[in-house]
């Protein structure tokens, strides 16, 4: 699918990025009511996604409609949070938007934590000098991944588009070693590698504080740790386009680490709706589901 803005008017743009509980690993038979009586398809969701797996860089600025899927050919009809996230946001704005989306599960930051295929999100320069994307051969490097697929992304929609934020979930491959020291100082050098990418790609000065909305890794999470919940809320207080939303209690599919249908609508909606506070879209606020717990 070749995406173009339809009118004159900006095209929204949302940009995703994580580990596993952003790729989703919640069945599709577990999605809420009102999106499973959507059939297949969003109507106005139209997302690129990559994950240096089963889509690599042939799928970078490549859109399609959106459904939710995660990177793995076997068990790919599962969805996150951000699924939920696009159906609210399809339901204010009533017209074609996009989500660039990389993922994959068990990927830390700092690249002295264990990581899935090791890969990492790492933006030390001295690192990333070593280090091809992960969509790329022999690649390791999520963050190369990204902003080469936001790029393309962007050069698909063409000229007239507004990147309204990024959303972010992340951090429990960075729980041992030196990654809950490291994780204020690491993840704020992701936010800026993304900001200021997007500022010398677009050439406009405002993406220089583009929003960045986060969930927490829940206090009961089996991979919480604390030192990783605190930065988050540390970055919450120097950066004022930097968002938390908290996901404590969770509430996960039976591993004590993934989330479950609620958990993940809690989050989905709770980013929903910092993005209307925010004046990012224009809609209706909803209702917090509250925790289902044992």
């Amino acid at each position: 699918m070749t995406a173009k803005a339809q009118t004159s008017e900006k095209a929204a743009v949302i940009l995703t990025a994580g580990q596993s509980n952003t790729a989703g690993r919640c069945m599709n038979d577990m999605l809420p009511d009102y999106i499973k009586a959507l059939g297949t398809d969003y109507e106005y969701c139209n997302w690129s996604y990559t994950n240096g797996s089963t889509r690599k860089s042939e799928s970078e600025g490549v859109f399609r409609r959106f459904w939710p899927e995660m990177e793995s050919a076997g068990k790919a009809g599962r969805f996150a949070y951000d699924a939920i996230l696009y159906y609210w946001v399809e339901k204010a704005l009533q017209k074609d938007f996009y989500v660039v989306k990389h993922a994959h599960g068990g990927t830390s930051i700092d690249p002295t934590c264990r990581s899935s295929r090791d890969f990492h999100w790492s933006a030390d320069a001295a690192w990333l000098a070593e280090h091809a994307s992960c969509n790329e051969a022999g690649g390791t490097s999520m963050l190369k991944a990204f902003v080469s697929n936001i790029g393309k992304s962007l050069d698909a929609i063409g000229p007239d588009y507004d990147i309204k934020c990024m959303i972010w979930h992340q951090g429990e491959s960075d729980r041992s070693g030196s990654g809950p020291d490291g994780y204020h100082d690491n993840l704020k050098a992701v936010v800026q590698y993304v900001r200021d990418y997007l500022v010398e790609k677009t050439g406009q000065l405002k993406y220089a504080t583009l929003p960045f909305i986060c969930g927490t890794v829940p206090t009961n999470s089996s991979q919480y740790n604390k030192k990783v919940y605190d930065a988050l809320f540390i970055l919450q207080k120097e950066d004022e386009n930097f968002h938390v939303i908290e996901t404590s209690p969770g509430t996960f599919i039976g591993d004590n680490l993934h989330f479950d249908s609620n958990c993940a609508e809690r989050l989905g909606i709770g980013i929903y709706n910092k993005m209307v506070d925010l004046g990012l879209i224009i809609g209706e606020k909803q209702a917090v589901p509250g925790p289902i717990l044992p």
